[in-house]
């Protein structure tokens, strides 16, 4: 029989298996440290890539492409072998990568991969939001949870994340149309990260507000 309160939640499959915090973390930052190293410095990847690549002035935003992509492809299937799934926000913002890397060394023009943060984070600002306006807290299901909320306690949290999702796309635009390719390299790595660890964690006091098991403990 099942009871009120789970009727309540909204969970993301959490006895489903899961990746350990680091290694999720891991796979995140492993592929965007190595873009950062192949952009300052595509030479150590010159065995790896090309030689068309790294040729001329772009030698190392086209490097850092094709080596982020590689690394992408790479995180996603040892995530797969270790959980035996792939997470919607890992695999669509591979599939960018992949496609927008592939038309940044095609084309030769490091605008498109410029544009993936754009479109991924807009792609998922937009999920989120439209899925509160149909009633729909599609969160857990985006980040892969693992916690469980209430109803009231999902909507808040998809709310805010939706609009930080937003928040990153506008902010990518910024970056990339007033500073340097470099800089908005040393930004995607050094900057977005940090900025989206701390939003995450000022959600602690929500998520604990809202959360079944702290209920009992308080009752």
């Amino acid at each position: 029989m099942t009871s009120p309160m789970s009727k309540e939640l909204i969970e993301s499959d959490p006895k489903g298996q899961h990746l350990p915090p680091l290694v999720k973390l891991a796979l995140e930052l492993g592929p965007l440290g190595l873009f950062f190293l192949a952009n300052s410095r595509p030479g150590l990847f010159a065995p790896l890539v090309p030689a068309s690549i790294l040729a001329g002035e772009q030698a190392g935003i086209f490097t850092a492409t094709a080596v982020f992509m590689v690394a992408t492809l790479v995180a996603l299937a040892i995530h797969y072998r270790l959980v035996r799934k792939l997470p919607i926000m890992p695999l669509v913002s591979g599939i960018v990568v992949l496609v927008f890397g592939t038309l940044t060394l095609v084309l030769h023009d490091e605008l498109f991969i410029k544009l993936k943060p754009t479109i991924v984070n807009t792609l998922f600002g937009v999920v989120l939001l439209g899925g509160l306006a149909f009633g729909k807290s599609l969160l857990g299901f985006v980040l892969d949870s693992v916690f469980e909320l209430d109803a009231e306690g999902w909507r808040k949290l998809t709310l805010r994340w939706g609009l930080f999702f937003l928040f990153l796309a506008v902010l990518n635009e910024v970056v990339w149309r007033t500073q340097s390719t470099d800089f908005w390299v040393s930004f995607k790595v050094f900057g977005v990260m940090p900025i989206t660890l701390a939003f995450a964690l000022a959600q602690t006091p929500l998520i604990m507000r809202h959360s079944p098991a702290e209920k009992d403990e308080r009752s």
